[in-house]
């Protein structure tokens, strides 16, 4: 299983706050719909990750499904989910 670093994110150009639509790597030469980055953690063939700018530990991503409604992406660290995500840049 491989384990990518997260570096940047986008989000709806209607600029919804908390959506992220797609999650990538520039340097690393990739970019996946939200869709496909579920799907890959559900399989195993990938984990994701970032990197905390702060501390330099790392949160990995992981799937939250709530009740009546669409699954999504969010970092868990620490035993903690929280939005690490929603800091990095938008990808290019």
């Amino acid at each position: 299983m491989a384990d990518v670093q997260v570096t940047c994110i986008t989000k709806p150009k209607n600029g919804s706050h908390e959506h992220i639509t797609h999650i990538g790597n520039p340097a690393g030469n990739w970019r996946w719909t939200v869709q496909d980055v579920i799907k890959s953690i559900d399989e195993k063939t990938n984990m994701f990750h970032v990197v905390d700018a702060r501390t330099g530990k790392r949160a990995y991503v992981g799937v939250v499904r709530p009740d009546n409604h669409a699954p999504y992406i969010r970092t868990y660290a620490d035993g903690v989910w929280n939005d690490n995500l929603l800091s990095l840049p938008n990808c290019s």
